[in-house]
């Protein structure tokens, strides 16, 4: 910890991402229609700095203890509210867990017939691979479609314990998908990044995010602005595989959700044909009849 970490900005506060106001029953999140948060634990096996639940995790008094009691109701939630179909295991880590309350878990929410897949958010198999075992597997391959987003922020990351733990979960069967935050002085730069996204594909990670920090209270020596995670997008987009291209988003303040945020392609139009540029700076026309995108308003 450093003492700009004590400094409060303009902007941040202890929930900037208002999931407090959305929360439906206690340590579940339902902002968009289809999908929820289900916070199931306070514990991780790291604690990042710069956490967006800060307030929540390492904390075993207070309202977020994510008892069996609290998920009970978060069950009992879900099982009334058809319109949810994807759940995403959260809070802390999951995977924190001993294997059988997160096996009791999963089964109960795959006993809810409207809810479809599952996913599980996590940094464990990074920062402490020996978690990820037979054992553990076992469990998580019972409840296929099943999914996982590993917080990944720095290619040192790939230690040879990690890359087993990723080998094992992918030969499971499980989709991994990738949330990386971009962090001023670690790895905003695109010599960084780009060996980073290189590195999940070949442990069979698929890059899905690079986030903005959240205006967590205290973070603002983490977070870089907007532009530069744009500039990263550039350069990777045509550099390298599209596969290795993530979504650059903000999650708004006060609970807008993510927002994608990209460079802007198009130049305008003329006539019937829009004005690209491509990667390399070039312009070309694509024959858009009847379209109004780049149109002067």
């Amino acid at each position: 910890m450093t003492g700009a970490e004590a400094i409060r900005l303009p902007g941040e506060s202890e929930d900037p991402l208002g999931e407090d106001h959305d929360t439906a029953a206690p340590g579940l999140v339902h902002r968009y229609p289809d999908r929820v948060l289900f916070l199931t634990t306070g514990t991780c096996a790291t604690y990042c700095r710069y956490c967006t639940r800060a307030r929540a995790v390492g904390n075993p008094g207070g309202e977020y203890q994510f008892s069996p009691r609290q998920w009970e109701q978060a069950l009992a939630y879900l099982e009334i509210h058809t319109e949810v179909r994807d759940v995403l295991l959260s809070g802390g880590d999951p995977l924190t867990m001993a294997d059988e309350k997160l096996d009791w878990l999963l089964n109960r929410l795959r006993s809810i017939p409207h809810i479809e897949f599952l996913r599980i958010g996590t940094k464990v198999p990074m920062v402490l691979p020996q978690r990820i075992t037979k054992d553990l597997v076992k469990v998580l391959k019972k409840y296929h479609p099943l999914f996982m987003s590993l917080h990944v922020t720095h290619p040192r990351e790939f230690t040879s314990e990690s890359r087993e733990a990723l080998a094992r979960l992918a030969d499971a069967g499980i989709p991994l998908g990738s949330q990386t935050v971009l962090l001023k002085g670690v790895n905003d730069d695109i010599a960084v990044i780009k060996p980073l996204m290189h590195g999940l594909l070949k442990n069979r990670v698929k890059p899905y995010y690079l986030y903005q920090v959240d205006p967590i209270r205290g973070s603002g020596h983490f977070r870089t602005n907007v532009e530069k995670g744009i500039e990263i997008i550039e350069g990777l987009r045509g550099y390298t595989t599209g596969y290795a291209t993530p979504i650059f988003a903000v999650d708004a303040p006060g609970g807008g959700g993510k927002i994608q945020l990209a460079p802007d392609c198009v130049v305008g139009r003329d006539a019937d044909d829009l004005l690209l540029r491509n990667f390399e700076g070039q312009i070309y026309r694509y024959p858009d009849p009847g379209g109004r995108l780049g149109a002067v308003k």
